[in-house]
């Protein structure tokens, strides 16, 4: 198990949802076919990675475009459940809240299917380090820059105060879409601490320890209220050395990033999209290392999302999956 995550009767539901959709597998695809794909906030990695995603489709799949916009772990599984996005990037513990139909989802959704695990992501808490803050008690009455509703980061944020006896009313709280603001807020003194959901090294961070010094808060001491909250969340550990000035490792709070797509696309075309990027790791860890060391085991992951059809087949022609 990679990432720490895992639901029962995958096989199960999936061959359910096949029956359900009356699906027969295909030959390649040829279809003049638009697709929209939710990514992420500028300034995070889902957004080049969806350029190179957009640049493998379009060249494996015959008359297909797809469409980038942006997005977030929440809003782009709801995106995708209502119609407005085909494919879209997810965080594991999220989207289970969503199949569950837990808040903040309004309903189960259920026309969310997963396409592929990729690689973890590292919830960062990033303070200035003339703040003095050493722990998330330590943000009590100061400024704090979060990602709007909707963003699986903030989500966490509401998480972890609430585990440390903390809610935003114990701060002032700045929310931004984009990373590359909730910096600029943070070189210019108007906020102490900010959090993101990203890999590691995330570029905000480099960007941010450029001009500031900087403390990455270890998150271990609260890992058991945590999973109280949702089971899904793990440990990771941020390797010393990966930010200036960082010379130990950092435990943080760990999910899986996944890729999402809408059960009524077809099957065939799905399992191209698998395929593709499984014979394509290492362009694509060209735009995020983490990606380097994917298998199609590892896309296979149980997350406690049933998996596409399309996608199904493809891995268990690899024996990923039985």
């Amino acid at each position: 198990m990679i990432f720490g995550i895992r639901a029962s009767a995958r096989g199960i539901r999936t061959a359910a949802l096949a029956a359900a959709l009356g699906v027969a597998f295909a030959g390649p695809a040829s279809a003049a076919d638009a697709y929209r794909m939710m990514t992420g906030p500028q300034g995070g990695v889902w957004v080049p990675l969806g350029g190179a995603l957009k640049n493998l489709w379009e060249n494996s799949i015959a008359g297909l475009s797809i469409q980038p916009l942006p997005g977030a772990g929440i809003a782009n599984i709801r995106g995708v459940e209502e119609g407005k996005a085909e494919i879209g990037f997810g965080n594991s513990i999220s989207t289970v809240d969503g199949i569950a139909g837990r808040p903040p989802y309004p309903a189960a959704v259920k026309n969310v299917c997963n396409l592929a695990t990729l690689y973890p992501q590292y919830f960062q808490v990033v303070a200035l380090a003339s703040a003095n803050i050493n722990s998330i008690k330590d943000l009590k009455g100061k400024s704090i820059v979060v990602q709007p509703k909707g963003n699986t980061a903030e989500a966490v944020t509401v998480d972890i105060l609430k585990v440390n006896g903390l809610s935003y009313a114990d701060m002032k709280v700045n929310f931004q879409a984009s990373y590359t603001d909730a910096v600029s807020l943070m070189k210019d003194g108007h906020a102490q601490v900010y959090t993101l959901g990203t890999v590691a090294q995330a570029s905000s961070v480099m960007d941010l320890a450029a001009g500031r010094d900087i403390k990455l808060l270890d998150l271990a001491a609260s890992l058991d209220g945590m999973k109280k909250i949702n089971p899904g969340y793990t440990l990771v550990t941020i390797k010393g050395g990966t930010y200036p000035k960082q010379d130990k490792d950092v435990k943080v709070i760990g999910y899986a990033t996944h890729l999402v797509v809408s059960c009524k696309l077809p099957p065939d075309q799905v399992y191209i999209m698998a395929k593709s990027i499984a014979d394509n790791v290492k362009d694509l860890s060209a735009v995020n290392k983490d990606l380097g060391a994917l298998t199609p085991k590892m896309m296979a992951e149980d997350i406690g999302v049933p998996l596409h059809p399309g996608a199904a087949k493809f891995y268990k022609e690899v024996k990923a999956i039985n």
